[in-house]
């Protein structure tokens, strides 16, 4: 079969052989997979516990061809997407230390077949697409957390998401919307905030490349600033960030594509604001996050679907920006 292979900190497609499935586990063919910044990461040696020879990806939509024991051939011929956790453990609140996601060490979905255990696997949302089903579980996991068990975003409440092009938030930001809350963007595209507002019925959005954005933002919400900020930046703009907080407002941070900063410590203790970390999200967490997408019908917002062949240039295209949502390949 066709994969993806990291090798000596680059990738390229290699035919290897088709995995066999194992006691509890299915044998899955690939119709599509989806990109992640993870996966440049990897590529570029970005990211802990490198393994060369691995297939990348963590993203997928398939079909169960074959199961490790017959108490699972239930299992066969249905469409599913795949839980990318590995051993998260026991407990809720973070993952323990030998926590991994498909794709690295462990072998992913950028191939024809992938092999993983049964209870990764969910049935496809009813309403999406095959490819649409593909973008959804990491980035979607990712953000359903940092929204709803970091964010604690209800109804009413005012919320920002910053970098509405990327894959995570343009999920939070669909999120958000659908709980009812009122949300704000920011973006370096009108275009893209104009999709948002029509896609996820946010309130407005404001480009970062202008001086004093985060004015007009402050004068958007009457002067009250935001109850939840949801970001992915970090860099010196963070302070801006604690700046909109409203008094005990939370910032919740799953990126730092900016870089650190040097945190304004007085603008944080006088607001009695709170900035909490997230990344992925647990297994009950991503059982809810399927619930939730298949009960108010949201779909990911998709930038292309193209060959698997297309990957390598796929991933270019990604690490420059020059995407505006998920990138699909068809297997």
């Amino acid at each position: 079969m066709k994969a993806l292979v990291l090798t000596e900190n680059e990738v390229e497609i290699r035919n290897v052989a088709i995995p066999e499935p194992q006691e509890g586990e299915v044998l899955v063919k690939v119709l599509y997979a989806a990109l992640n910044r993870r996966d440049q990461w990897i590529r570029v040696g970005l990211y802990p516990g490198i393994r060369q020879g691995s297939i990348l990806g963590s993203d997928a939509c398939g079909i169960v061809e074959k199961v490790g024991s017959a108490k699972h051939i239930a299992w066969i011929g249905k469409k599913v997407i795949i839980n990318p956790n590995v051993n998260w453990g026991e407990d809720a609140r973070h993952p323990q230390l030998s926590y991994t996601i498909l794709g690295m060490p462990s072998h992913g979905t950028f191939a024809e077949y992938v092999c993983v255990p049964v209870h990764r696997l969910h049935e496809k949302p009813a309403h999406l697409s095959d490819s649409e089903a593909a973008a959804l579980p990491l980035a979607a996991l990712t953000a359903y957390r940092a929204c709803f068990y970091k964010g604690e975003i209800s109804a009413g409440k005012n919320v920002l998401v910053t970098g509405a092009g990327g894959g995570v938030a343009q999920f939070a930001t669909q999120f958000a919307s659908a709980a009812g809350a009122n949300v704000w963007v920011t973006s370096s595209s009108e275009a893209q905030i104009q999709l948002l507002q029509a896609k996820a019925n946010i309130k407005g959005g404001v480009l970062y490349t202008k001086a004093d954005w985060h004015k007009d933002l402050f004068k958007f919400t009457e002067k009250e600033g935001f109850d939840v900020i949801i970001d992915s930046a970090g860099g010196n703009d963070f302070n801006l960030l604690i700046k909109l907080c409203k008094m005990s407002g939370v910032i919740v941070t799953y990126g730092a594509t900016l870089g650190t900063a040097k945190i304004d410590i007085p603008s944080l203790f006088f607001r009695q604001a709170t900035i909490k970390g997230s990344t992925m999200g647990n297994d009950q967490e991503f059982a809810d996050m399927v619930e939730f997408v298949s009960k108010h019908q949201i779909s990911p917002i998709i930038d292309s679907v193209r060959p698997f062949s297309a990957i390598v240039e796929a991933l270019n295209d990604m690490a420059m920006g020059k995407v505006k949502g998920k990138i699909v390949v068809e297997m």
